[in-house]
Parts: structure tokens; sequence; C-alpha cells
């Protein structure tokens, strides 16, 4: 069963549509929905006894045998419900760590979830479980009920997070021989965001002739894949790299866990912003990349919007112009409408991520501005809008 609580935030869902689509990806079956409305949230609770007993009603109507909350909730407040309810209640951060640990294929991504889904852990340890209700036993002895159990538990955890974070620095100075390398090399970095299913998978495999996976679905990648980009506009190539999607509410632990992937947005020298454009939520999917790109520290990282699914946009609704500019707090940047999927669109993206590329060639060796030919230089200038 679905719950969410409607706070007055602008970004409420109030079909629950997305965490629906979260339940799906995690192999859950939503059966049942509920929404209500508070001013805040209640203490001990979340939702006030009166509301939880209606959600206890609509569960048992409807066979549920799990709550799924579409916020974070305490661990208390947690607790306190599955006691209400009799039943388990989740909350929407370990519903995405979930599906981040179904998803997860490199040793990297494995870790970083590993790492999300201990420090989760470590913050529901005190009373959660009924295991914990041990007494010391032995003449002489004191110790409240589940004292003992509890300081081990959390022992356990926190040198499992310890040995989880030493992997993950050793991966971290993996990446960045990688990312010297190419600095060495004078490689243009190109990095795709963009909120979960937007499409960047599709257009990655698109532009750069791959086979990384892709699907119609939340979280279909969570490993950096990146390949060589060649432009033949440019006669050069540079490394395009798709990273991990974003969400909302995308728990901290794991903005945290997965700061080596994330770097690669970090150093990149453009950022291609994938947009879903058929979604009519994506103004809010955008403010959310850009928030999630401003606590990772990449906000300052030049962008361009390439607005994907353009086959899925209804014809009345669809773009005079292939390409324009768009503001991004407060800025112009340049904006592409494409088809991932149908090829349309990709060639006028390419010409942009040329000019770039040339542009910074020429300012790092203005020397090697004069090798380029005019001809072509004056083509790109002339379909730059």
């Amino acid at each position: 069963m679905l719950v969410g609580v409607d706070f007055g935030f602008p970004h409420f869902d109030s079909e629950l549509e997305e965490l629906g689509l979260l339940a799906q990806t995690a192999g859950l079956n939503p059966v049942a929905r509920l929404v209500c409305k508070r001013k805040v949230p209640d203490a001990a609770l979340f939702v006030g006894s009166g509301k939880a007993d209606e959600i206890r009603l609509v569960a048992q109507t409807h066979g549920a045998t799990e709550i799924l909350f579409d916020q974070a909730l305490s661990p208390a407040q947690q607790r306190n419900l599955e006691r209400h309810l009799q039943m388990p209640v989740n909350d929407r951060t370990l519903l995405i760590l979930e599906i981040f640990a179904q998803r997860a294929r490199s040793h990297e991504g494995k870790l970083q979830v590993e790492l999300a889904k201990l420090q989760y852990l470590s913050t529901r340890l005190v009373r959660r479980w009924s295991h914990l209700e041990r007494q010391r036993g032995g003449i002489g002895t004191r110790g409240g009920p589940g004292e003992t159990q509890i300081e081990l538990d959390k022992r356990m955890i926190n040198d499992a997070i310890k040995r989880t974070k030493d992997r993950l620095i050793k991966v971290k100075k993996q990446r960045a021989t990688q990312r010297r390398q190419r600095e060495r090399n004078d490689t243009f970095n190109v990095s795709l965001v963009g909120y979960t299913n937007a499409g960047k998978s599709t257009f990655f495999n698109a532009v750069v002739k791959a086979r990384a996976y892709a699907a119609d679905q939340l979280f279909a990648t969570l490993d950096t894949t990146t390949r060589q980009m060649y432009l033949e506009a440019a006669q050069r190539s540079l490394s395009l790299s798709d990273t991990v999607g974003f969400i909302r509410d995308l728990p901290h632990g794991l903005v945290n866990a997965f700061e080596a992937t994330l770097q690669e947005a970090v150093d990149a020298d453009l950022l291609l912003h994938v947009v879903d454009a058929s979604n009519p939520a994506h103004p809010e999917q955008i403010q959310q990349v850009q928030k999630v790109l401003r606590e990772i520290g990449a906000e300052n990282v030049p962008q361009v919007l390439v607005f994907n699914k353009l086959d899925a946009v209804e014809p009345d609704r669809r773009p005079p112009a292939l390409a324009d500019s768009y503001e991004l707090d407060g800025v112009q940047v340049p904006r592409f409408f494409v088809s991932a999927a149908k090829g349309q669109g990709l060639e006028a993206v390419r010409e942009h991520l040329a000019q770039a590329l040339l542009a910074r060639q020429a300012s790092l060796n203005p020397g090697d501005a004069l090798e380029i030919a005019p001809d072509a230089d004056d083509e790109l200038l002339g379909n730059a809008h």
C-alpha cells in the first residue's frame, strides 16, 4: 500500500505515480494508494493516530502486506507505525536503496550501495527489532533490555562501514588515476546527467554506438560507462560518460556513497543534461537535478540541455525549432530537442560538441586554431542556431 502526505510542498506527487514506479521497479505490486494532508508531521506516527487507523483499515481491505511511505520516516516513527499497523512499514529512502542494491553490477557500484545501506541501517538499530530485547544473565550484572546486543550490532555495523569506506577509497584512487591520464592526453570530458528514466543510456548508445544497458525503467543505469566519441567536424575525439540518474529526495547517503561515480560530473568540461521532454513534470525534474549538482559541487560546470523523447511529445506541444536556448538558474543555456530512440536531432548535438571542443582547443593552444580548416569552421558557425 502506497501512502503520501501532502505538506503543501510544490513537488508533491498527488497520484503517487513515481512511488508506484519505484515499487514496481523493486518487484513489488501496489494494491492501494492513500493521500492525506497535514501541516507538519506527527512526531510519533507521522500521520497521526486517526489516519494511521484508516491506513490499517484500507490495507486490510485490499490485502496489503507492507506499507510504503513517499517521504522519509524517522526510526521512531517507523517503529511506532509498525506497532500500530501490525505490518512492515518502509519509506522512500529504503525503497531507493533496495533498487540500487538490485541494479548494481560493478564492484564499485556494489560497494557504494552497501555503504549507503549500512549507514541507513545504523540509524535504525535502537529498539527496532524484538531480537534486541535481551538481558545479560549472571550474578552481579546490570543493564537494560537490549543494551549489550545493541552495542554489539552497532560495533559490527561501524566496522563494516569502515571496511567499505576503505575499499571505496581505493576505487577513488583508481578513478583519479584514470582522470589524470585523460588530462595528460588533453581529453575533453563530457558527462551525461539527468533525472532517472530521461533516456540518458539510450542517448549514450545512439551517439557513441555503445551497448550500455538501457530500459524504460527507473535507475536502469547505476555504473558509470565511459566511451570515446569521435567528432568528424572537429577531427578529434572526446570522452563521454554515462552516470547514474537522479530523483526527487535522493537519499543523502546515496549521494555521499556515489561520490566516486558522481565525481565524473564534477570533473567534466561540459554536462549534457538529458531531460524527458514528454514528461509534464520535466521543469520540476530539471530543478531536482540542479539541486543534486549543487550538492556534489558541479553547479558551475557548463551545461547543454538535451530534451529527449521528442517522438513521445504530443504533436501540438512540439517545439517550432529543434535548437534554441533555455533559462537555467538565471543563465541562458543551449537546448536541443532530440529523439535518441529514433535518431532524430542528434547531429545538431554533435555539431555543438564539436564547436565546444574546438573552442577549448583554441583556448589551450592558440596556435592550433590556425590549423582548423576555414570552410569547416564557417560551416559550424553557420549551423550554430
